[in-house]
């Protein structure tokens, strides 16, 4: 096992990545840009380092700075947590380059599966259904209209790169298809500095549900179940949970056997997920992977038990997944809410600013990963993201009725936040009875 990790991002992923090390015995080391460097949790950590401004370009995306802090921390690893460099691989590779382990997949497979175009091929190759579409980047608007017509309007145009809802765009007809690609490649281009876009029938009114892996180094793969992450706002997912209520037990299944064929043929290692559109016919097809920890991670592990930061460290050390797929039970449900720092009743507006009052609801089968605290500063250079509150019972109505009462009890001034919004989900009766899809909040009003 590691000796020294250094954790290359910041606020709740940080901390939770922290935590486990802790438990592990490693020590820690935080990286921080000036905007964080009042940040309490830097206190817990065995050494902090400041490696630049607040702008991420500047600080948390500067590799060359990262690398050289855990040269001079003397960390034998690297933990990426969730975005920034986390599916950067050739991160990875100065990572190794380095002679400092890289806390996730390989670069072969974060390239080969980053890259949505290519992880088509690998869907195919694994015989997983995939959405109808172009076999790769479009060359020109030419092609693009002409796949659009053989698969059928609507489509979807998406970024090759990246994720989060950029560089994508709905088209209902030719005559939008030209604006459409223009626009997605210039978003494509400024946020993930490539422009390469692809096309894809549009699935109307699906869900989506995304299937948690693990993979290590000797090859075995295992999943760890599905997660429902339907609930979602402009591509952003704000409230996920599992096991999904709108699949079968047969579908639940067949999906996560499809995620462990992909995962095998991509040779992939380490807590991975792959992510799907059911439509209303229980019909599923792979449309990405995620090559790293997700934001959602705890709800897998509030129904399973197991610590996935912990899996991705022991692996990434060379240790064997010590489980076999049929040991892998799936207890109760649990959901997640993504609280923000957001106003809903005004186009979801960034609100950040300081914390002077936060209440924290607690109880049976409650968790709540934060890194703020009454004091803190919400800064706007970076994501929203204020704690994710997640609670388990034995039941979906339970759990639907513990995150309520949770989300009565939390509180938090003067800044406004997704919870009012959350509330007015989870006691909808469609989303109580298991029937919406990726429009539903849009539809709320």
């Amino acid at each position: 096992m590691f000796s020294r990790i250094l954790i290359a991002n910041r606020g709740e992923i940080a901390l939770r990545i922290m935590r486990a090390c802790k438990e592990l015995g490693i020590q820690s080391v935080l990286v921080y840009s000036e905007a964080d460097r009042d940040a309490a949790y830097l206190d817990l950590a065995d050494q902090a380092i400041c490696i630049g401004p607040a702008r991420p370009s500047e600080s948390y995306l500067k590799s060359d700075r990262i690398i050289a802090a855990a040269e001079v921390s003397g960390a034998d690893a690297i933990h990426p947590g969730y975005g920034f460099l986390a599916e950067n691989a050739r991160f990875a590779d100065q990572c190794r380059e380095s002679k400092m382990e890289f806390i996730g997949p390989t670069a072969e497979s974060m390239t080969m599966l980053g890259d949505k175009a290519k992880a088509r091929q690998v869907a195919r190759r694994a015989r997983v259904p995939i959405v109808p579409g172009s076999n790769g980047p479009l060359e020109d608007d030419e092609e693009a209209a002409t796949v659009a017509d053989e698969i059928g309007y609507p489509v979807i145009v998406k970024a090759v790169s990246g994720g989060g809802g950029r560089g994508m765009r709905i088209v209902h007809d030719a005559e939008g298809l030209t604006k459409a690609l223009s626009h997605a490649r210039m978003e494509a281009e400024a946020a993930f500095n490539d422009a390469s876009v692809y096309l894809e029938k549009y699935i109307e009114k699906p869900r989506h549900v995304e299937v948690q892996v693990l993979g290590d180094l000797q090859g075995n793969v295992v999943h760890l179940w599905e997660r429902d992450c339907t609930v979602q706002r402009r591509h952003q997912k704000l409230v996920e949970e599992s096991p999904s209520p709108a699949i079968g037990p047969e579908t639940r299944r067949e999906l996560c056997k499809a995620a462990v064929r992909l995962a095998r043929v991509a040779k992939y290692s380490s807590a991975g997920t792959f992510e799907f559109l059911v439509d209303e016919k229980e019909h599923f097809y792979f449309i990405e992977a995620n090559t790293r920890i997700q934001v959602e991670h705890p709800v897998t592990e509030m129904v399973t038990g197991l610590d996935l930061i912990k899996w991705q460290l022991r692996i990434a050390a060379g240790e064997a997944i010590s489980f076999k797929q049929r040991e892998v039970r799936e207890q109760g449900a649990a959901i997640e809410c993504r609280i923000n720092a957001e106003d809903p009743e005004h186009g979801f507006r960034p609100c950040p600013g300081t914390i002077e009052h936060l209440r924290v609801p607690g109880g049976l089968g409650v968790r709540f990963d934060s890194h703020v605290y009454a004091g803190y500063t919400i800064s706007p250079a970076y994501d929203s993201l204020i704690g994710k509150l997640i609670v388990h019972a034995a039941t979906r109505d339970e759990a639907i009725d513990r995150m309520l009462r949770c989300l009565e009890e939390f509180a938090i001034a003067p800044i406004k936040t997704t919870v009012p919004l959350h509330r007015q989900i989870l006691d909808h009766r469609l989303f109580r009875q298991g029937r919406i899809h990726t429009s539903f909040v849009e539809q709320l009003g």
